[in-house]
């Protein structure tokens, strides 16, 4: 089973800062996710980014921001070389020390709750920001780890981060009425997510994972719409629908080997879902996104 979970050191290293060379490196990147956030900052082609049921044509000069457990994949939209610059990190990492300023994990988690913030940032609403520069300058310091350079490319990403959160505020979003989940119900429902990726495959009740969070049904349903924006079921079936788009684009499995490999009772459930998340069939999916990617 190909899990999309993409395991990662947050607690030896909570930053990673580097170039993507689409010519040099395995691509396309295909659907993953993982405990981080991750930016990246396009400087040579076009990528077409798929995230969180989202299709994105980004150029030179875009920027785009993958929440914590967002599933997302990028892939070539040209036939120029695709180049873009990366950070990631763990938000909780970023503690600042005010009685005014929320802590900065707290404002993205209530960012994503909203749906009022935008994850993609076009050229033409950064182009009076330092974006690239801050990016440059984290992945000098991680290559070069002089001294004080975690505390560099903290007060970096800080910046980058409090530039984003302000241009969401522009655009109507109120952090005044932040109610973030308290630390350890988060938790309990990060570690729960890597377990349905992992089970995704076999009959997952959300019942059974209210328990294993110490919650009632009705609790634990209320939190994980509250911190990914859709209930538990339409989150399973998705994970499956996610991993459904990577065998239809990467093997030749038949549409009934694959409903069986990613959880679904029939090839037929598979087909509605599909088209429920998708507005396609997955045959004609995979006959027209073979040729794009």
């Amino acid at each position: 089973m190909n899990y999309l979970y993409e395991n990662h050191d947050i607690l030896n290293a909570p930053y990673e800062a580097f170039l993507f060379d689409a010519s040099r490196e395995i691509f396309p990147v295909r659907a993953h996710w993982h405990y981080f956030v991750e930016l990246i900052y396009i400087i040579e082609g076009i990528a077409l980014v798929e995230c969180d049921q989202k299709e994105y044509l980004a150029c030179v000069g875009d920027m785009l921001f993958f929440y914590a457990g967002d599933v997302h994949a990028i892939y070539t939209a040209s036939e120029m070389p695709l180049r873009y610059l990366v950070l990631k990190f763990d938000s909780n990492r970023l503690a600042i020390n005010s009685n005014y300023t929320p802590k900065l994990s707290a404002i993205l988690q209530y960012a994503k709750r909203s749906g009022q913030a935008d994850t993609y940032f076009p050229a033409s609403r950064l182009q009076h920001l330092p974006v690239r520069e801050r990016f440059e300058t984290c992945i000098q310091e991680i290559y070069g780890k002089e001294y004080g350079y975690d505390i560099r490319i903290h007060g970096e990403i800080s910046s980058l981060l409090i530039e984003i959160i302000r241009i969401w505020q522009a655009d109507g979003l109120q952090i005044r009425e932040l109610a973030p989940l308290c630390a350890e119900t988060e938790s309990s429902l990060r570690n729960i997510t890597e377990f349905i990726d992992r089970h995704s495959h076999e009959p997952v009740k959300v019942e059974e994972l209210a328990d294993m969070c110490h919650m009632s049904y009705s609790h634990f349903a209320k939190c994980f719409k509250e911190l990914y924006g859709r209930s538990c079921k339409d989150y399973i079936e998705l994970i499956r629908i996610e991993k459904g788009e990577e065998l239809l684009l990467f093997t030749d499995s038949s549409l009934s080997v694959i409903s069986q490999e990613i959880g679904f009772a029939d090839c037929s459930h598979f087909i509605r879902t599909f088209r429920k998340w998708k507005d396609t069939t997955p045959g004609k999916y995979r006959s027209s996104h073979r040729h794009d990617h």
